[in-house]
Formats: structure tokens, sequence, C-alpha cells
């Protein structure tokens, strides 16, 4: 039973870790400002989880700093754009749509178009087949 609370009282201070207790703004709208902003930045240690949702070192500094950018008064985009000038583009989940990025937005329908090109081909080859064999089997009769 002691065990049993010990391991419930160890899960319950890693959660308790995971909050970050620097989060409260002065006003909601700033508030709703930084939540928005951590949730845009991708977390470079973890990569798949942004910096809202990590523990990691990195992501509690980025967070520091965005929140420290956000009382100097900057805008969302000049925080955005510092974020970048620092990392890249790979900090953000969303990057811009310019010429280092194209193949990134663009390989998807490009790989969904070749899968359809190619399953056109093979349709219609099986089908030109099929026709084949059922002339043959006409001739055989």
């Amino acid at each position: 039973m002691r065990l049993a609370i010990g391991l419930l009282l160890a899960l319950l201070s890693l959660s308790v870790l995971a909050i970050d207790t620097e989060q409260d703004l002065p006003t909601p709208a700033l508030q709703s400002r930084y939540d928005g902003l951590i949730n845009e930045l991708r977390c470079l240690v973890c990569q798949n989880n942004s910096i809202a949702d990590s523990n990691a070192g990195l992501a509690t500094d980025l967070r520091r700093e965005v929140r420290s950018l956000l009382l100097a008064g900057k805008s969302d985009a000049e925080i955005l754009s510092f974020m970048t000038e620092r990392y890249g583009d790979f900090v953000l989940f969303r990057p811009p749509f310019v010429r280092r990025t194209w193949a990134l937005w663009l390989a998807p329908a490009l790989l969904l178009g070749l899968g359809g090109m190619i399953a056109i081909r093979i349709v219609g080859t099986r089908s030109r087949l099929a026709q084949a064999d059922a002339d043959d089997s006409d001739l055989d009769k």
C-alpha cells in the first residue's frame, strides 16, 4: 500500500513539473497571445512537440523568452520573426511559403499526383489485360 501511494505521489510530482509556473501574465489578452505563440513554436529538442508541451530546458528558455518579448510590447509577428532569425524556419510548425520551403509545401501534392498517375496506369494495364484474356477465351470456344 505504501509503495502504491509512493508511486502515485511520484507521478503527481512529475505532472507538476510539466506545468509552466510562470504562465500568468498581467492581462487575459497577453495570456491568450502567449498561449497561441507557445503552441506555434516547435521544441527544437523534442521536434514533435510545441514548446508549450515540452519539458526540455530549451523549451522552458523559449517560453521565458516569448513571455519577456510580450511584456516588452513586441507584436506576435515580431516575436515569430525573432525566433526564426535565431533558430530558422524549423522552429515554426507552419513554415512560410518561400523558396527554401517550396519542397516542404509542394512535396505532398506532387507525391499524391504521382501516386494517382501510377494507379491510373496500373488500372488501365490490368483492364487491357483482362480484355485481352476475355478475347482469347472467346477464340478458344
